[in-house]
């Protein structure tokens, strides 16, 4: 059984950073483990075992008409792709989770990876002859909610407010396409927002839609330069609300924490479209869920692009050779105590593996997230458990390194002997982690730091005998 536990480090002006890290077993943990329910009980089956890791792990995009490209409901459906689930679970590569799990914060709100036990039981359940087991067993199915419901609706209802793009019709046969359009937001006051969430309008747009950023301009004092340096002050006032791809929904942002919506603003789209064979039209939607009115919540929240690379005279670099596997790193420094939302590395076709460091003002480094698989289909967002999300002092350092592949050992590679670039095409380079970040006071995080040493010394107390 492994155990997971909080470290904490101070630094000699109080620095504080939480996170989660995977410990080994050892032999005392393994002879309290509990025993595995299926040996126990005999061989490992569908109805009894493999179900119910199916309902809670896979079924959200392989059931019918949903967008993986088989359903994993019932039993004929799932034994002809046994031996691919198989390979694909031991393998991690389904259900999604690129990020590496040996090493930084390991404690997210929407983690849907499997636990090592679970990866064994479907294993065991493939090698023994996939058996059905008995019907009895079954778990009744899942209800799942209509695909054109939100995903937030079950948690905050209906959006307050939902904004159209402008629809685009994109050519069965093209080079990429950038769409740009404006939409007014409809507000008459002021208004504080709690989450939001990006989708494309049908299924088909998710096959043509690479992604789809929704920017926010209003008329407002410019706060980026006195809240950021250097390239990070770059940018529109409010700057970014939200950045879509496959793998990222929405955000929620974390209590007492939000954005401003002022009346008069709009919202400029970037649809990034993609040519895939087929004539598709189709257009972004967005789902606003505010405050209550009246409610203020103390920070506002900022969607930062946190390159791995140098940007000289305005213009990122980016130096892929060919037939080379390339790193870059880039450097951000906090101005103020800030609290990290979320990690997720956005690259492209040659994209490798990115982390995200702190180095704190005391010199010290800890590694925060590491995702050492990514692949460009799934653009990933880790958001932070509330517990584990990492309180930072002024002067921490973010160190973003990203790796890119340009060989002919990596399969999404369209040509390992072309020399790659930074650019926004597909077949181009990015390189950078867009993070919520949320600044706080000095007071708060001093606060913090006291209640963190508290929890920490009433855990390192031995309960009583």
């Amino acid at each position: 059984m492994k155990a997971l536990l909080r470290f904490t480090h101070f630094g000699p002006v109080g620095v504080i950073l939480v996170s989660s890290i995977a410990m080994m077993t050892t032999p005392t943990m393994a002879a309290q483990a509990p025993t595995n329910v299926a040996a126990t009980q005999g061989e490992v089956t569908f109805t009894r075992d493999v179900a119910p890791i199916l309902q809670e792990k896979c079924q959200t995009c392989h059931r019918t008409g949903a967008m993986a490209p088989m359903s994993l409901v019932t039993y004929d459906e799932t034994r002809p792709w046994a031996k691919a689930i198989k390979r694909q679970v031991e393998t991690r590569t389904m259900p999604p989770w690129q990020l590496d799990k040996t090493v930084g914060i390991q404690h997210f709100q929407n983690d849907p990876s499997l636990t090592d036990k679970q990866i064994d039981t479907i294993v065991r359940w493939v090698n023994a002859g996939a058996p059905i087991g008995n019907p009895k067993d079954m778990p009744p199915p899942k209800q799942w909610p209509n695909d054109n419901d939100w995903q937030l609706a079950k948690q905050f209802g209906q959006p307050d407010i939902v904004i159209d793009s402008d629809p685009y019709t994109m050519p069965a046969h093209s080079q990429d396409v950038w769409w740009k359009p404006v939409s007014a937001v409809p507000l008459t006051e002021a208004r504080w927002v709690r989450a939001v969430e990006i989708r494309p309008a049908t299924m088909p747009g998710r096959r043509i839609m690479h992604h789809v950023l929704a920017r926010l301009q209003q008329d407002e004092p410019d706060l980026r330069k006195t809240l950021f340096n250097g390239d990070d002050a770059d940018g529109d006032g409010p700057g970014m609300l939200m950045e879509w791809a496959i793998g990222k929904n929405y955000d929620i942002y974390r209590p007492n924490t939000g954005k401003l919506l002022l009346p008069g603003s709009h919202i400029w789209w970037e649809l990034h479209l993609h040519a895939v064979g087929q004539e598709i039209t189709d257009h972004a939607e967005l789902a606003i869920y505010l405050y209550p009115k009246g409610q203020e919540p103390k920070y506002r929240t900022y969607l930062m692009a946190y390159t791995a690379n140098p940007k000289v005279n305005g213009q990122l670099l980016l130096d892929i050779p060919p037939n080379t596997v390339t790193e870059t790193e880039g450097f951000h420094v906090l101005k103020q105590p800030a609290i990290l939302e979320n990690f997720q590395p956005h690259m492209h076709l040659r994209g490798k593996a990115m982390s995200m460091e702190a180095i704190l003002p005391d010199g010290s480094r800890e590694m925060l997230s590491y995702v050492d698989r990514f692949t460009f289909n799934w653009m990933i967002n880790y958001i932070y458990a509330d517990n584990a999300a990492p309180v930072l002092p002024a002067g921490t350092v973010l160190h973003i390194t990203a790796w890119h592949d340009n060989t002919a050992a990596n399969p999404n590679n369209p040509d390992p002997n072309q020399w790659v670039g930074w650019g926004e095409r597909t077949v181009d380079e990015m390189s950078h982690a867009w993070v919520n970040l949320t600044y706080i006071t000095e007071d708060d995080y001093k606060s913090y730091v006291a209640k963190t040493k508290l929890d920490q010394v009433a855990s390192s107390v031995a309960p009583a005998p």
